[in-house]
């Protein structure tokens, strides 16, 4: 059979549980900001973020559903487009580089390691375009009157020797 017009790799699973296993994989990319997985996986891994990521710098809301559309998680999605992408904006693509690390001892399969090439931590965050919302604090609820101490018995009958 000829591989002639058959694009992407398969990981011997079908459709849906490769869509699922990108997902997960760049999820977790996004989560922990540097994944180490098998050497196919993350070249197949690598142009999915980096499309993500491209949608995630323009940030409208259009954008942003699709970036949510193609994570699996919702707070990866906004962890993305609000804290990461700000961080990448001078770069214009290459975000994500692959190091070679070992090879894995059950199946002696090469492994290696996603991270983007910035270091997140400490790069500056570009402040957005977008007026701050006011912070109105809610009027406390008034306290409610406190129940009177509960006497004691003993000190009831001490109280009433006392008034005869």
């Amino acid at each position: 059979m000829h591989r002639h017009g058959y694009q992407g790799r398969k990981f011997h699973r079908e459709r849906d549980q490769r869509r699922a296993l990108i997902k997960g994989l760049a999820d977790s990319l996004i989560k922990y900001e540097s994944i180490e997985t098998t050497l196919f996986k993350a070249k197949e891994i690598v142009p999915y973020v980096e499309k993500l990521i491209t949608k995630a710098k323009k940030g409208d809301l259009h954008n942003r559903r699709q970036v949510v559309s193609s994570l699996q998680t919702i707070a990866s999605a906004h962890k993305l487009v609000d804290e990461i992408a700000p961080k990448l904006g001078a770069r214009n693509s290459g975000h994500l580089r692959i190091e070679k690390t070992k090879t894995r001892r059950g199946d002696n399969a090469q492994l290696a390691r996603v991270s983007f090439v910035d270091d997140l931590s400490s790069a500056p965050v570009a402040k957005a375009a977008v007026p701050e919302a006011k912070v109105v604090e809610a009027p406390k609820p008034k306290a409610a009157a406190k129940p009177k101490a509960a006497v004691k018995p003993a000190a009831k009958a001490k109280a009433a020797k006392e008034t005869k």
